[in-house]
């Protein structure tokens, strides 16, 4: 084993996560990939076990102490990366329908490879969130969608809440800046049928602060968005 449990377990274990062995060989299974592909492919900055427990996974199930997801629901990851937070959601929520959603296709390929390795089921997406929002088949069709670290609150908030179903919930990963985010995605919020309805700050070993916010679909978003994404950051809401 590359990872360590003993970190694993007594970060997760304290707000509530708890993987059992199978759960936690697959942790470690996805470290070992991520770290060989990571060599030939540049997927993510963090190397090394415990950052991979830590900032990657440690991080992505934070979640799970603010939303529990019932069997069937429908979540779509948003600039998924290297599968962060979906492949540890999905792990530990193995009947959960996950869309990987990502503008590089090697990065899907590679969560395709892991998907295979641990014998899970997911869908993996090529495009972008403010076109897959005006298709039919993807927008308002998600009980969650995720953003980790994907730019500021007002913009993840028109990428993620038109993909959101009314009465489903976006959930937006962010750093140190989180509150003086959430304060400028007002308007954004309002425009685009979102509530903030509630919010947990964790501080990572050696990672700094995160902050989970859950913004529940209260409305159905107007059908002018999302925009194309250079009106969407030039002009955001």
């Amino acid at each position: 084993m590359i990872i360590s449990k003993e970190l694993l377990l007594s970060t997760v274990n304290s707000f509530g996560v708890n993987p059992d062995e199978i759960q936690v060989e697959m942790f470690d299974k996805f470290a070992q990939i991520l770290i060989e592909w990571n060599g030939k492919f540049n997927l993510t900055a963090i190397k090394t076990p415990d950052e991979i427990v830590i900032k990657h996974f440690v991080d992505s199930l934070y979640i799970m102490k603010s939303v529990r997801f019932e069997e069937k629901q429908k979540l779509i990851d948003v600039g998924t990366g290297a599968g962060f937070p979906g492949l540890p959601l999905l792990i530990m929520n193995n009947d959960l329908d996950v869309t990987f959603l990502d503008s590089t296709g090697k990065k899907l390929t590679f969560i395709q490879a892991v998907l295979d390795e641990l014998s899970l089921k997911g869908t993996t997406v090529v495009g972008r969130a403010e076109e897959l929002g005006q298709l039919l088949e993807h927008r308002e069709r998600y009980d969650f969608s995720t953003a980790r670290a994907v730019s500021e609150l007002k913009i993840g908030a028109e990428l993620c809440l038109p993909l959101t179903k009314k009465g489903g919930t976006f959930i937006a990963m962010k750093g140190a800046k989180a509150f003086e985010e959430a304060n400028e995605a007002k308007n954004a919020m309002k425009t685009l049928g979102g509530e903030i309805v509630g919010k947990d700050t964790i501080e990572l070993p050696s990672a700094g602060e995160r902050t989970v916010f859950i913004i529940k679909k209260i409305s159905q978003t107007p059908t002018k968005y999302p925009r194309n994404y250079s009106q969407i950051s030039k002009h955001p809401l």
